[in-house]
């Protein structure tokens, strides 16, 4: 199932994937502990990655 996934979305796409689920979850804890524009500051870099990847993929 994974190797599958892996193999239709590439394997720099998924980690970058992973990377934003973990930059939502930093985002996510700091939130929780109170520091919410320390959360809003992390939480646009989610965006802006994907939009990255997504100019990478159809620059072609």
């Amino acid at each position: 199932m994974f190797r599958n996934f892996i193999e239709r979305v590439g394997v720099m796409n998924c980690i970058m994937l992973l990377v934003v689920v973990s930059i939502i979850i930093v985002a996510e804890v700091l939130f929780l502990q109170g520091k919410k524009m320390d959360a809003i500051f992390i939480a646009f870099w989610a965006p802006t990655i994907l939009g990255f990847m997504n100019y990478l993929k159809y620059k072609k």
